[in-house]
C-alpha cells in the first residue's frame, strides 16, 4: 500500500481565489444551524461530523493543546521546602494553564486523526491510518517566578530574612483595597540576569480515535519535573451553550516532583461553557469544581469556578481553599464542607483578571488588603511560544504539514478548498478505521504503553523516552528510534 501525503496545494478542484469573505455574524449563525441538529446529543465529541474550514481555528488539535502557556510557572513548581508552599506553586501553575482563554478568543483546532504526524517517519510504508499521530516540542524559559514562603509572609523569620518580602511589593496604587505583595510570574520572555533558560520537553500521541483520546508527556530533568494525563473531553450542546466536561478516560493532570520523593499532584479539570452563541460574542466560562491533592503531604486544594453573580452576570470568579484532607477517607468535594480547623489558605478573584489569596481560615472578605497575596496576575502575561522541529526537518507527514494545505487555504481565505482537503483527510482516516475493524486489528501507541487506563497516568515506551531524551538536547531525529 503506497503512503499518503498531505494533498498538495493544487489538488483540489477547487479555485485558488479568495472565497467571498464571511462576517462574523455569519459564521456564528452557521455554527449555531449546525449545533442546532445535537440537541439532545448527550456528547458532541463522540458523533462524527465535520465543521467547515471557516469556523475552524488553522492549527492542528494536538499542537494546539497543551498546559504550558506560562512554562516558568511550571518549572517553579517545587522549588520550596514546605509542603504548603509547594501547593500554592501548583496552584499557581494551575491558574496559568488556560491563558490562552484569559488572553485570546474561544477557537476549534483541526480533529486529530490516528496518522497524522506532527514529528514522524514512516519507515515501514504501511499507509495513512495505520501510522500514528503525534506532537512533539520544546519551551525555553526563564527561572524567575517569585519564591512562595508562606512562613514568611505570616511573619515567621528574623526581620533580617524579611527583605525579599520587600523586594515583591508591588508600586503604590491609588485603590487601597488591592494587594501589596504579589507572586506572581512575570511574562515569559523577561530577562534573568546570569541565568541560562530552561528547557521543558513535550510529547503527546493521539492513542484512541473514538472515542478521541490522546496521552501527554512534559519533562523538565534540570528541575526533577514531569507532567502526564490523557486529554480527552465530553461536550454537549444545551440550546443557548456548548458544555464541555472532561470525558470518562480524563483523570487531569499528574505532576511529580522527583526532587521531593516522588512526591505527585493530581489536578483534575472542572466544566467550561462556550456562551455567547445567540449574542453574536463568543465567550467561554468555567464552573462546577477543580481539585488539586498530594496523598503524600495530605493537602488537598478545592477550586469552585463561580459562574454567574448577581442577575446571572458572569463572574469569572474563583472561591478555593486549601487544607489538610485524609487521602484514605477523601469526603471534602465543596468549599463549604471544608472546617476551618482543617483550612490553611483561602484563594479568590477572577481567573482572567488577578486571584489572591490569605492565610488561615478566616473569610477573606474580613482579611485586610495587606493580608491578600497576590498569587497570579494575568494581565502582564502572554502566551509563550514553542520551539518546533525546523520546517526544513519536517517530514511529509508530520501534523504541520499534513494540514499544511488545509491551513494554507484557510489564511488565504480558500474556505471552499480548505474543507475539500480537510474532508478528504478525514475521510481516509475513516476509511483506514474501518478496514482496522474488518481485520480485527488492535491499534497499539508508540511512545506511550497504554490507549486510556492506568489510573489517568500513561507511561512511556522505551522509544518516547529517547523521543523526549532527544529533545531535551536539541536533537529532532528520529533515526534509530522509528
Amino acid at each position: 500500500m503506497s503512503s499518503s501525503t498531505a494533498p498538495s496545494a493544487t489538488s483540489s478542484p477547487a479555485t485558488d481565489a479568495p472565497d467571498e469573505p464571511q462576517t462574523e455574524g455569519s459564521k456564528l449563525r452557521t455554527f449555531l444551524g449546525i449545533l442546532k441538529k445535537f440537541i439532545g446529543v448527550s456528547d458532541l465529541a463522540s458523533v462524527r461530523f465535520s465543521l467547515p474550514s471557516q469556523l475552524l481555528e488553522p492549527t492542528p488539535n494536538l499542537e494546539y493543546w497543551t498546559y504550558l502557556d506560562a512554562p516558568n510557572a511550571f518549572i517553579a513548581i517545587g522549588t520550596s521546602e514546605e509542603p504548603l508552599d509547594r501547593m500554592l506553586e501548583v496552584i499557581r501553575f494551575w491558574l496559568t494553564k488556560d491563558l490562552k482563554y484569559a488572553k485570546g478568543k474561544p477557537c476549534k483546532p483541526y480533529n486529530s486523526c490516528l496518522g497524522e504526524f506532527f514529528r514522524s517517519e514512516d519507515p515501514k510504508n504501511v499507509g495513512f491510518a495505520n501510522r500514528w499521530l503525534f506532537a512533539q516540542c520544546n519551551w525555553e524559559t526563564e527561572d524567575n517566578a517569585p519564591r512562595i514562603e508562606t512562613a514568611e509572609l505570616n511573619g515567621c523569620v528574623s526581620g533580617s530574612e524579611k527583605g525579599s518580602l520587600r523586594s515583591l511589593k508591588v508600586p503604590p496604587k491609588s485603590d487601597k483595597n488591592e494587594s501589596t505583595v504579589s507572586l506572581s510570574v512575570p511574562k515569559h520572555g523577561a530577562s534573568t540576569p546570569d541565568k541560562k533558560p530552561i528547557r521543558i520537553s513535550y510529547l503527546t500521541e493521539q492513542t484512541s480515535h473514538h472515542p478521541p483520546v490522546s496521552a501527554f508527556h512534559i519533562t523538565c530533568p534540570e528541575k526533577g519535573l514531569t507532567a502526564r494525563g490523557f486529554d480527552q473531553i465530553s461536550a454537549k450542546f444545551t440550546g443557548t451553550s456548548v458544555k464541555v466536561l472532561p470525558g470518562e478516560h480524563n483523570m487531569g493532570i499528574f505532576i511529580t516532583l522527583d526532587k521531593h520523593g516522588g512526591e505527585t499532584y493530581q489536578l483534575t479539570h472542572p466544566a467550561a461553557h462556550l456562551g455567547g452563541l445567540l449574542r453574536g460574542a463568543l465567550s467561554v466560562s468555567v464552573s462546577e469544581m477543580a481539585y488539586i491533592t498530594c496523598p503524600e503531604t495530605k493537602l488537598k486544594c478545592i477550586l469552585h469556578y463561580v459562574e454567574e453573580g448577581w442577575l446571572g452576570r458572569t463572574t469569572n470568579k474563583i472561591d478555593g481553599v486549601v487544607f489538610r484532607y485524609d487521602p484514605e477517607n477523601d469526603t471534602k468535594t465543596r468549599v463549604q464542607d471544608v472546617p476551618d480547623e482543617d483550612i490553611l489558605i483561602r484563594l479568590s478573584g477572577p481567573w482572567r483578571e488577578k486571584v489572591v489569596f490569605s492565610l488561615g481560615p478566616k473569610p477573606m472578605k474580613s482579611v485586610s488588603p495587606e493580608h491578600q497575596y497576590t498569587i497570579i496576575d494575568i494581565a502582564p502575561l502572554h502566551v509563550a511560544s514553542k520551539i518546533l522541529p525546523p520546517e526544513d526537518q519536517q517530514l511529509p507527514n508530520e501534523s504541520l504539514t499534513l494540514w499544511g494545505g488545509v491551513t494554507k487555504a484557510i489564511h488565504a481565505k480558500q474556505f471552499s478548498k480548505a474543507t475539500d482537503l480537510k474532508v478528504e483527510l478525514e475521510e481516509k482516516q475513516r476509511e483506514k478505521a474501518r478496514e482496522r475493524e474488518k481485520n480485527k486489528e488492535t491499534w497499539q501507541p508508540v511512545f506511550f504503553e497504554h490507549v486510556v487506563g492506568n489510573g489517568g497516568k500513561p507511561d512511556l515506551t522505551d522509544k518516547g523516552k529517547q523521543v523526549l531524551e532527544r529533545a531535551q538536547q536539541g536533537d529532532w531525529s528520529m533515526e534509530g528510534i522509528l
